[in-house]
């Protein structure tokens, strides 16, 4: 008889699995960007994550568009409503949500995978690929179920 796997372990087979599968995955807005790598990790630990549809928004301004119609300002207020708890960056553990500074006004999410680095993506590599940020903006605990 095994044991059943701890949440830590649950949480860092989750950000496996979201590493192997968005890895190959280009950046394109709606269909493979941050907020939708951070929906599929998130649905792996039992959250519900309702998301416009694939395809809907293309450029950062509809992307921002179709956050205001879902009633946030923010990326984080997104997060926020959902019910996940805010911690501060040095707090996150493997599976937590971080977000970055980004290049335009739409943020960067990522998704921890501890030892100081998370997965995300980059302007410089195609694909979700772990990095090691040098600021953080905002974290937030996900619960495993």
């Amino acid at each position: 008889m095994t044991a059943a796997p701890t949440p830590l372990e649950l949480r860092a087979a989750a950000a496996q699995k979201t590493l192997d599968t968005w890895k190959q995955r280009p950046l394109k807005l709606g269909t493979s960007d941050c907020v939708r790598m951070c929906a599929f990790h998130l649905r792996l630990l039992g959250e519900k994550v309702k998301l416009p549809p694939s395809g809907s928004y293309r450029t950062v301004n509809s992307a921002l568009r179709a956050l205001r119609a879902a009633g946030h300002h923010t990326l984080g207020d997104a997060l926020d409503a959902m019910g996940l708890e805010r911690i501060a960056p040095a707090a996150a553990i493997v599976g937590d949500i971080i977000a970055m500074p980004a290049e335009d006004r739409l943020g960067a999410l990522s998704i921890c995978l501890g030892n100081g680095r998370v997965l995300g993506y980059h302007g410089d590599v195609d694909g979700a690929v772990v990095l090691q940020p040098l600021q953080f903006e905002a974290a937030w605990r996900v619960r495993t179920r």
